[in-house]
């Protein structure tokens, strides 16, 4: 017979509210020092094209993880980047990126990462036109390793390995879904990668980067000559960044830094030599943006789940209750939400609906 102390749910939510009580203390003994340690200071210049002519974008706080804290995206009026500032500081970066893609939110995004399979091999079979089987692929940002994972399917004969900050390279590797694992700043680990790769791929990896101009003069550098580099980024000028404001999913605050218009992202590739031979827009979307969108509404509205960094004490029956209330009322609205996504995929690029771009180019045949 079956239990409750025996219930696979039962016995995860067991689990969690341990952890969560275990890592409170230093959380809060973070945030007793204060949040303003978290940001550099503002800067009055853009960091793409260093014009000064800029406004504010957005405003908004941590829709995710709701940690404390607000974020300012501000617009250059000349280029058109947009970027967080003030950026985070080193000890911001540690705070907001703590728990998020390892720790408590490991299992969460680890099932999202690991059931995308139609757009791992989407990404894979992009580069096909233009090379037969690259011999060697690192992948930057590659988390745990599940689009190498796939994109394994479409070149069996590819060596694949990736790069990333946190330790989950280091779980893709023992568990087979990397060849090599490398853990560190791709610009500081780029110099002992010099010419060893046919393809570096960045998927949603730009836009966290403190420098995305130096993590292109890192991929120039670790691929070989007339090797392929392929990047896929949100796109600030997707029409959904203006009209749903901070619900809009890929603006994520704290989290993304940088955002480029392909044509900046175009421009920069350019001057490092590489030739463009691609760029798509409809692939790269992920259609979820009023889903996403409603979700996070919904979740600004309930009661706040238990988590380390929140004042007071757990919620309780009740709390949990309004909460998942909320989100039962709010099922009609999910469910439109996620139809209207379907149909407006099916639109034509020229309505500028999608919330992602992916760039092909090739680095120059004689190493420059």
């Amino acid at each position: 017979m079956t239990t409750a102390s025996t219930d696979p749910s039962t016995a995860r939510a067991a689990d969690l509210k341990q952890q969560v009580a275990a890592l409170r203390p230093a959380y809060q003994a973070d945030l007793a020092k204060g949040t303003e340690r978290f940001f550099e200071p503002r800067r009055d210049d853009c960091p793409w094209c260093g014009s000064g002519r800029l406004r504010v974008r957005l405003r908004t706080t941590d829709l995710l993880q709701h940690k404390p804290g607000s974020f300012v995206l501000d617009s250059c009026q000349d280029c058109g980047h947009i970027f967080q500032n003030p950026r985070l500081s080193g000890p911001g970066l540690e705070f907001y990126y703590r728990d998020f893609y390892d720790g408590l939110g490991e299992q969460r995004l680890g099932g999202v990462f690991g059931n995308r399979v139609r757009a791992y091999r989407s990404r894979a079979r992009s580069v096909a036109p233009y090379t037969a089987a690259p011999g060697s692929w690192l992948d930057v940002g590659t988390g745990h390793g599940h689009f190498c994972e796939t994109a394994r399917e479409v070149f069996p004969d590819t060596v694949f390995d990736g790069l990333d900050l946190s330790e989950g390279v280091e779980l893709a590797q023992r568990h087979g879904r990397l060849n090599r694992g490398f853990r560190g700043p791709f610009p500081e680990l780029a110099p002992q990668l010099a010419g060893t790769y046919d393809v570096v791929s960045m998927f949603h990896y730009l836009e966290h980067s403190t420098d995305p101009r130096a993590e292109l003069a890192a991929a120039r550098r670790a691929l070989r000559p007339g090797g392929l580099l392929l990047i896929e980024v949100p796109d600030p000028e997707c029409r959904y960044a203006r009209l749903l404001g901070r619900w809009w999913l890929p603006w994520l605050q704290p989290q993304h830094l940088n955002l480029a218009p392909a044509a900046n992202l175009r421009h920069r590739l350019g001057e490092l030599g590489f030739t463009v031979l691609l760029e798509q827009h409809g692939a790269a979307h992920d259609p979820v943006d009023l889903l996403a969108a409603c979700w996070l509404w919904l979740d600004a509205k309930a009661p706040r789940e238990d988590t380390p960094w929140l004042p007071g004490p757990p919620p309780g029956r009740l709390r949990r209750a309004l909460r998942g209330a909320v989100f039962l009322a709010g099922v009609p609205l999910l469910l439109l939400a996620a139809l209207l996504d379907r149909l407006v995929r099916l639109l034509p690029h020229r309505a500028r609906l999608s919330n992602a771009y992916r760039l092909v180019a090739r680095a120059a045949s004689d190493g420059r």
